[in-house]
């Protein structure tokens, strides 16, 4: 029976001490994480299958990788768990544009913290957003303020019960919904393999890499490299060598020798398509 190496796992953070459970033991795990753990389409790009499995997806974090939502936050949620957290999965969605309707069609998963010794609030807790939460929010309605980033939380009328997250309007959506029921990673099934799979899938149609610091966002599409902070620079990465050590230096993905020319090309196409694309 495999087990969760904690020890491991908060060094991969570089988390060097354990606190109880509390509000600032949590906002600093959840800080950690994003800043040290990316949001990736590695292996999507490549064509290979990845695990929901709770423990598979620790295992990628562990070797130095990352994943998106049903990885990150299974992977986090279990270290919560382990040291004590009070952890509930929740199927979401997110919603694209203003003018698009809200569901919550279990493209994301979405995590919960309650019964905290030191808040009467649960908190919503969420690292697999790409570009989005840096700290944990308390789930009560109301406009929260990270870095130069304004997040919205309320009610969601997607489904009884169900909440809503509206990012910054910076943000590469409008918002996350996410219902009030308890789920587990098999609910989720189905949507990852159109996630991994699917022409129509934005993870198969272009690559993409993200982490979020307390100053901004890191948003790599194909070639195209932006800091997103209270302005936006953008810089694109026309040559390899250039390529692979903005994903080693600023996301800490190190490419293997056999993934580098497939991956490389793939980013390369999915920019010259967007270039070539009507404005």
């Amino acid at each position: 029976m495999r087990t969760l190496d904690v020890p491991a796992f908060l060094r991969r953070l570089g988390v060097t001490d354990v606190e109880p459970p509390g509000v600032a033991a949590l906002t600093r795990l959840h800080r950690a994480f994003v800043e040290r753990v990316p949001y990736e389409t590695v292996e999507i790009q490549l064509g290979r299958p990845t695990s929901l499995d709770p423990l598979d997806s620790v295992a990628r974090v562990l070797a130095g990788r990352g994943g998106y939502c049903f990885h990150l936050n299974a992977a986090f949620g279990e270290l919560l768990r382990a040291l004590g957290y009070h952890v509930t999965r929740h199927p979401g969605g997110v919603q694209t544009g203003e003018d698009v309707e809200p569901v919550i069609n279990r493209n994301h998963l979405a995590l919960t913290v309650r019964d905290l010794p030191d808040s009467d609030d649960a908190w919503l807790v969420d690292v697999g957003l790409g570009d989005g939460l840096h700290s944990p929010l308390p789930l009560r309605e109301g406009v929260h303020r990270q870095g130069p980033f304004t997040f919205e939380l309320g009610p969601s009328p997607a489904a009884p019960g169900a909440w809503r997250l509206r990012h910054d309007p910076r943000g590469s959506f409008h918002a996350m919904h996410f219902a009030p029921d308890a789920v587990g990673m098999d609910h989720f099934a189905d949507r990852h393999v159109h996630l991994s799979t699917s022409p129509e899938s934005g993870f198969v149609r272009t690559f993409g890499v993200l982490r979020v610091d307390g100053r901004g966002w890191d948003v790599l599409r194909a070639l195209t490299l932006a800091r997103v902070e209270g302005t936006t620079t953008k810089t694109v990465l026309d040559r390899p060598a250039d390529w692979f050590a903005a994903l080693a230096d600023v996301y800490g993905l190190v490419i293997a020798g056999d993934d580098r020319d497939p991956l490389w090309r793939k980013a390369v196409s999915q920019h010259e398509a967007r270039q070539a694309a009507p404005a």
